[in-house]
C-alpha cells in the first residue's frame, strides 16, 4: 500500500505565497509522475501541474508562471510553490501519483487533500 501526505495548506492574501509538500511513502519500486490537482466548490477537480521522474513539467495555463512544481525523487516527495496567488486559487488541493508498488505493477494514489484559501 502506498500513503501520499500532504501538507503546507492555509490561508493566504491575494498576491501572496503558499508552499504545498507531498510525501509519497509504503511499498515503492519506483514513481513515474506526481502532481498537483484542485477542486473549487461546485466544480471539477482540475489539474494544476505534474512533474515526471525526469523532472519534465506541465501546469495548467491558469497557473503558469505563478505556480512552480518540483520533485525530489530520494524523497518521493512533490512540492507546489504558489505565488501570486489569487482569491480564484481557492481549492482543496489533492497530490497525485503514479506508483510502481512493484517492478510490473502500476496505480494512482491520491492524498486526502488540503484545503487553500486565498483572501481577497
Amino acid at each position: 500500500q502506498v500513503q501520499l501526505v500532504e501538507s503546507g495548506g492555509g490561508l493566504v492574501q491575494a498576491g501572496g505565497s503558499l508552499g504545498l509538500s507531498c510525501a509519497a511513502s509504503g511499498t515503492i519500486f519506483s514513481i513515474n509522475v506526481m502532481g498537483w490537482y484542485r477542486q473549487a466548490p461546485g466544480k471539477q477537480r482540475e489539474l494544476v501541474a505534474t512533474v515526471t521522474s525526469g523532472g519534465s513539467t506541465n501546469s495548467a495555463d491558469s497557473v503558469k508562471g505563478r505556480f512552480t512544481i518540483s520533485r525530489d525523487n530520494a524523497k518521493n516527495t512533490v512540492y507546489l510553490q504558489m505565488d501570486s496567488a489569487k482569491p480564484e486559487d481557492t481549492a482543496v488541493y489533492y497530490c497525485y501519483a503514479d506508483v510502481n508498488p512493484l517492478p510490473l505493477a502500476r496505480r494512482d494514489y491520491w492524498g486526502q487533500g488540503t484545503q487553500v484559501t486565498v483572501s481577497s
